[in-house]
């Protein structure tokens, strides 16, 4: 909840912002975020009175009929989503409200101490909140910008409703139409800091339903730059057809390669990817669970899972044959990856002494029935090595299911977890759908960051994993499974069961073995790493890359550098080298991200023989004071929001952290 100083100080302001434009039609200088100032200028033009004081009332029951008929497909999957939404904010005094592409309110779901104040300015079912009749309103007001947006208290343009403050975001299908509008309005002073992220996060889960719905005969291809996310909220998706043609690409699929909603001209499969989609299909029917590695045309390469349609090919596509003769050289995985397939605990093996502790402990429980808990900061490999863990067993040829217990809403842990049957809420599947545990079933269950699993999830994971057999959403009846369990954190789970935020009786089921990966900082085989990555790196870009090599200026850098990005970090600035080299094939000070000379090599650590370490020198470094890694962290977050225009989601993607991490960055930041 916003405190009340703050709010008290954002009333001066609107206030202050309201007797410029109102009473001397002046633009505020301050007070208004660039969408509701549109908003204003709009209403103004058009002639609406801000001291109006009627409400035009709802359609008739007629009228909401028919309107309800026109968008069946969006209320169909939106339906369990706004359950999901409003058990989320019951008893915060809230409503969540569907609405179409012309701002009519189709479905609400509502505190009833707020309904009766809502109904009082026509915000229910039938009633049409298009900003030409409304004033700047968040539901009417997304529709025109295209954008979410957030209009609390007094920025709403008629005076009669500014009890409320409202979060709406538009909805698009699965060809990038509008289809309608979510919102979360409430009583402006019971106002809550997340709930534009929430709203978002619940149009992500509704287009992706859509866009499969549309979709359920038609290939479909998920896809992302990190393996963790195939499968998440925020995983790229294109529908392709037999033919090789695109036919679909959801927001993630056409921000990352750059096409246009609609597809003017679509374009065809094998001119976005190297290989050709008959070469992909094959590879995925012999993969089974495992990812595919895709290179893009572009040269970035991206993890993938085919979904194809129930019941045989009936074709082999066009594309697919005419590449199939010239199919080109694999392209290698990540470095310090290695291929999801094969990677083993003896591969990670590189030197370091704490490393080698986790991998002798770890083998010694391979094929017993233990459950391994993996420890560490972010970016240390746990999903790796847990892959690794997985690859080296008795298990290895069943499936390894991973799901990131941080990087999902809480509200869509149970169902992905757990899975449901068909009809179980509104919204789901006819179908159903199959949950991570039963999909893992034969083979590991990877839950990444179970540190931030909801309790209430954490007593049904017990339960399974006391009874060996899970019962889907809507379903009695339990289903037997059989699997290994690997559980990873960078939180002390310790600490937080004594805060109560860690169910103690599943803490000592998960920690029967507890391996801690060092961070890279600490390592002693950073250079053994840097040649593997840089090894994996020039192997994917041909034979100019086995000539390449680093610096011994660089390299010394490197073991002093802090890395507080960890092994992540440093793949990623090695990837950056190579893009730059021209016709060097020696990594030089200057080929390095300019943001590692902002702060000392060692940034908040010490160096290991006591001496603050140096960066390399670099041109035009200039004189900058070295900042704190959260100084850092933050100003790098405030500029990709700024240039992003403040979409979350797409500022996650770009500084390459889950949705949820950004917003308790942004947290920090206000």
């Amino acid at each position: 909840m916003v405190l009340p100083q703050l709010r008290d100080r954002r009333d001066n302001t609107l206030v202050d912002a309201r007797r410029f434009f109102f009473e001397h039609g002046e633009l505020p200088q301050a007070g208004l975020t660039p969408p509701v100032l549109r908003s204003w200028q709009r209403c103004r033009s058009s002639g609406l009175d801000h001291l109006d004081k009627h409400s035009p009332d709802p359609e008739g029951r007629a009228g909401l009929s028919e309107a309800r008929e026109r968008s069946a497909r969006l209320l169909e999957h939106a339906g369990g989503i706004m359950e999901h939404v409003f058990e989320q904010i019951r008893a915060s005094g809230s409503m969540v409200i569907l609405a179409d592409i012309h701002g009519m309110i189709l479905h609400s779901l509502g505190d009833a101490d707020f309904l009766g104040r809502a109904q009082r300015v026509a915000l229910q079912p039938g009633a049409s909140w298009d900003e030409a009749e409304r004033g700047t309103n968040a539901i009417g007001t997304a529709i025109i910008e295209l954008a979410p947006v957030e209009v609390m208290g007094a920025e709403h343009y008629l005076e009669r409703n500014g009890f409320l403050t409202c979060s709406a975001s538009p909805v698009f299908d699965a060809r990038g139409r509008l289809a309608g509008v979510l919102d979360i309005s409430g009583d402006y002073r019971s106002q809550q800091r997340h709930t534009l992220g929430l709203v978002r996060l619940s149009v992500e889960l509704l287009e992706k339903r859509l866009f499969e719905a549309e979709f359920a005969k038609e290939i479909q291809i998920a896809f992302h730059s990190r393996p963790e996310y195939v499968g998440s909220l925020q995983e790229g998706v294109l529908a392709v057809g037999e033919d090789g043609r695109l036919l679909g690409a959801n927001p993630v699929a056409r921000e990352a390669l750059g096409l246009c909603a609609g597809f003017v001209q679509a374009p065809v499969f094998n001119t976005l990817f190297r290989l050709g989609l008959g070469q992909v299909l094959d590879r995925a029917a012999s993969a089974g669970d495992a990812l595919l590695m895709l290179e893009m045309r572009r040269g970035d390469t991206v993890y993938a899972r085919v979904r194809a349609p129930r019941g045989p090919r009936t074709a082999v596509p066009a594309t697919g044959l005419a590449d199939r003769a010239a199919e080109p050289r694999r392209t290698a995985p990540k470095a310090g990856e290695g291929r999801g397939n094969d990677i083993t605990l003896d591969c990670l093996a590189t030197g370091d002494e704490r490393l080698q502790l986790a991998l002798d402990r770890a083998r010694r429980v391979q094929g017993k029935d233990i459950p391994l808990l993996i420890q560490g900061e972010s970016g240390v490999g746990k999903e790796l090595f847990a892959r690794a863990f997985h690859n080296s067993g008795t298990r290895r040829d069943g499936p390894f299911v991973a799901l990131n217990c941080a990087a999902i809403p809480e509200n869509l842990i149970e169902s992905e977890l757990f899975g449901y049957v068909g009809g179980a809420f509104t919204g789901a599947r006819r179908e159903g759908a199959v949950g991570k545990i039963q999909q893992a079933h034969g083979g590991t269950l990877f839950l990444d960051e179970i540190g931030d699993m909801p309790l209430g999830m954490q007593a049904r994971l017990l339960r399974v994993l006391q009874e060996r057999c899970v019962s889907p959403i809507g379903s009695l009846k339990t289903t037997p499974v059989d699997l290994s369990l690997v559980c990873a954190t960078h939180r002390m789970l310790r600490d937080a069961v004594k805060q109560g935020l860690f169910r103690e009786d599943l803490y000592y089921r998960v920690n029967s073995l507890t391996v801690t990966l060092p961070p890279l900082r600490e390592r002693t085989d950073i250079r053994s790493i840097v040649t593997k990555i840089l090894a994996a790196e020039a192997e994917a870009i041909g034979a100019r890359g086995a000539a390449i090599t680093i610096s011994g200026e660089v390299m010394n850098f490197f073991e002093r550098y802090a890395w507080p990005g960890n092994v992540r970090q440093l793949q990623n600035v090695i990837r950056v080298a190579v893009a730059l080299l021209d016709d060097e094939c020696e990594i030089q000070p200057v080929h390095l991200p300019e943001e590692l000379f902002g702060i000392d090599a060692d940034g908040e650590h010490e160096e290991r023989s006591g001496q603050a370490a140096e960066p390399p020198p670099r041109a035009a470094v200039g004189g900058n004071v070295a900042r704190s890694l959260d100084e850092i962290e933050l100003e790098a977050v405030a500029t990709v929001m700024r240039e992003v225009g403040g979409n979350v989601s797409a500022a996650a993607r770009r500084l390459g952290v889950s949705r949820n991490t950004l917003y308790r960055k942004l947290g920090r930041m206000t």
